[in-house]
């Protein structure tokens, strides 16, 4: 069994987390927009926030970032990025049930937006009891789920 931590990022993590984000996103923000190192760089530098931010680790080492907001209504994961060479090893799937868990006890939701083409993600999503309630960006290349069922549309009530 994988013992699997959390610790609070840090300014010096920001490499870390900029490698971390082309290597499990790239193919996928590739597939979208393409990949512009320089536009990725940028898009880094402001998103970047070690005071909100966690590295996940594995029995000791590095392999992941975790970004949770709690929300008056919702948990909402912010981002959840974890090394291709760890996943599919039951991490995500282990950190996103105890945010399912603590959601339960506190009568709110768990959201998150993940990419249209991102169905690896989707499928772990769909299988941890998640729903899609809509799709929003640009040519909704996002998926909104969340553990709160979609409203009927008003229009086709019967």
């Amino acid at each position: 069994m994988t013992a699997i931590g959390l610790r609070p990022a840090t300014s010096a993590d920001s490499e870390y987390c900029f490698q971390l984000h082309k290597a499990a996103m790239g193919t996928y923000i590739t597939a979208i927009w393409g990949w512009d190192e320089q536009i990725q760089r940028d898009f880094h530098t402001r998103v970047f926030t070690p005071d909100r931010w966690q590295i996940i680790t594995a029995d000791g080492s590095e392999v992941g970032m975790l970004h949770v907001e709690h929300r008056p209504t919702e948990i909402y994961l912010a981002r959840i990025e974890l090394h291709p060479d760890h996943q599919g090893r039951g991490i995500g799937s282990q950190l996103i049930s105890s945010l399912l868990h603590q959601a339960r006890q506190q009568d709110r939701d768990l959201t998150m937006d993940v990419l249209i083409v991102n169905q690896r993600a989707q499928a772990l999503y769909r299988r941890l009891g998640l729903h899609e309630v809509t799709r929003h960006g640009e040519n909704d290349i996002k998926i909104r789920m969340s553990t709160k069922r979609p409203q009927p549309d008003p229009i086709h009530r019967s």
